[in-house]
Parts: structure tokens; C-alpha cells; sequence
């Protein structure tokens, strides 16, 4: 709501800054339903004092290439055609395992709000590093620099930003 900082008042950075604390607490909200990804924060420990941060894309690459191979929790497999919805059906009745999101040569990732370079590169590397010959996608609905971060975070509708592109 202000187009220079000549009309910048008190009360409109006030009320910008309570839009964005009301957005990521929101975001805090839909994630605490989470059984896995709930948190991007690790307090730390008695033996590792220093907090630090993870972030959900890392979290779920991780889970992704994992070695061990356990099921994902939050990840979920949806079944497609004909043929998927009978295996799906039997494996009610018999011990079959989902499909893992790591069995598949091709991995195409979507980030939904925008996309860092700094983060296709970690997924680059992540990948590389955990499943050396998987292929991958990354998508985006836009690519965020910082400039743009900050005017996606203050846009009112976030559907449809008022930030210029």
C-alpha cells in the first residue's frame, strides 16, 4: 500500500509487517499436520547446542534417495488407469509395498511459489551425491530472486501477486 517510502507511515509498515508473520504462521499451521516435514528448525541438542535450519526441499530429497528405503510418511503414492488401481486394490488383502519415489529413473520436482537457483543446485548436488543416474526435473511457476522473494512476500493476493514479473 505505499508506492515510495516518502509515504511510508508507521501504521502501513506495522500493518505490512503483520501480513507477512500472518502468512508464515499459516504456513506453520498446514505444516504442524505433518508427520515427517513439520519443521525447517532443529532446536539443536545438550551435545549440539547451535539451532539450525533445513529447509522442506532438502528434507524431502532426502527422504526421496534414501538408501534404506523406508516407507515415506508424508509422501504419498496415488495410483493411475486401470492396472494401478487393481494392484492397489490387492495390496489391501496381500503385503505389497507402495511404490518409492525413488524407484523411478526420472524425477520431476514442482515447486509451487517460485524456485531459487540456490536451490536446483542442492537439488543437483542432492541427487547426484544420494542416486548417482537419476534424472532430474526441476519446474517451477517462477524463478525467485531475492528482489522478487521479498515482493511475492508483501504481494495481497498471493494467487495472483501484484508484484511486477
Amino acid at each position: 500500500g505505499c508506492d515510495s517510502s516518502l509515504n511510508l507511515t508507521s501504521q502501513k509498515a506495522t500493518d505490512a509487517m503483520d501480513g507477512v508473520f500472518r502468512s508464515l504462521r499459516d504456513i506453520a499451521r498446514v505444516r504442524m499436520h505433518m508427520k515427517q516435514f513439520h519443521s525447517i528448525h532443529n532446536p539443536g541438542s545438550n551435545t549440539h547446542q547451535a539451532a539450525s535450519y533445513k529447509p522442506l526441499l532438502k528434507q524431502v530429497l532426502e527422504e526421496v534417495c534414501n538408501p534404506d528405503r523406508p516407507d515415506p510418511v508424508d509422501i504419498e503414492h496415488i495410483s493411475s488407469g486401470l492396472t494401478d488401481l487393481l494392484k492397489t486394490g490387492f495390496s489391501m488383502f496381500m503385503k505389497m509395498n507402495r511404490p518409492h519415489p525413488g524407484d523411478h529413473p526420472l524425477l520431476i520436482i514442482f515447486m509451487v511459489g517460485g524456485v531459487a537457483v540456490s536451490e536446483v543446485k542442492m537439488v543437483k548436488d542432492l541427487v547426484a551425491s544420494r542416486k548417482p543416474g537419476t534424472q532430474v526435473i526441476v519446474l517451477s511457476s517462477v524463478l525467485l530472486t531475492p528482489h522478487r522473494a521479498v515482493e511475492l512476500l508483501f504481494a495481497s493476493d498471493r494467487l495472483q501477486p501484484d508484484a511486477r514479473i
